[in-house]
């Protein structure tokens, strides 16, 4: 699970995670994002609560943003994080949209929870995600892995993800 954020820009959320590897318990190898925003960037997001919308799979955002950190989960964390998410999503739970209360640094920063963080209450920084993550890593720094690397620098230095191996039933 990798933190990655940006500060300004045209594209959101600002605050996200990517999840990327393949289960201990095996299957499908995975590699997506998952990040909360507005479903409408209006000037009502000013005012008060609106429609949010769970931003799964979207790459463009990731190529303009940096990795942060990264930390790797356990299959039962893994699961843990996909319920948030399904918490936050319009078709499963509850996709209400605040700035001050509800955006895309709360989102990053319950998930961060969900995998046991610690340090994660910083009031004065839930409108600045990348100062929010990088205040996150310093209070984890011996359970998470510092990269604080643009996207492309930090993605060329993955290695491709192992293809499910086939498995051919035995005929008896």
């Amino acid at each position: 699970m990798t933190f990655w954020s940006h500060e300004f820009g045209n594209t959101f959320p600002h605050a996200f995670f990517t999840l990327r590897g393949t289960p201990d318990a095996r299957g499908a190898p995975i590699d997506t994002s998952y990040g909360f925003t507005a479903k409408t960037l209006t000037p009502a997001i000013l005012l008060g609560t609106v429609a949010g919308k769970l931003e799964i799979g979207a790459r463009g955002n990731i190529l303009g943003s940096d990795a942060r950190f990264s930390v790797v989960l356990t299959d039962a964390q893994y699961a843990q994080v996909r319920a948030l998410a399904a918490a936050w999503d319009a078709k499963t739970g509850d996709s209400r949209y605040n700035l001050n209360k509800r955006n895309c640094v709360h989102f990053v920063m319950e998930a961060a929870r969900t995998i046991g963080l610690t340090g994660l209450d910083h009031p004065k920084l839930m409108k600045r995600p990348r100062a929010y993550l990088l205040a996150v890593a310093a209070a984890n720094r011996a359970t998470v892995t510092i990269i604080d690397l643009p996207a492309a620098a930090y993605l060329a230095t993955l290695p491709p993800l192992a293809p499910v191996k086939a498995t051919v039933a035995s005929a008896d």
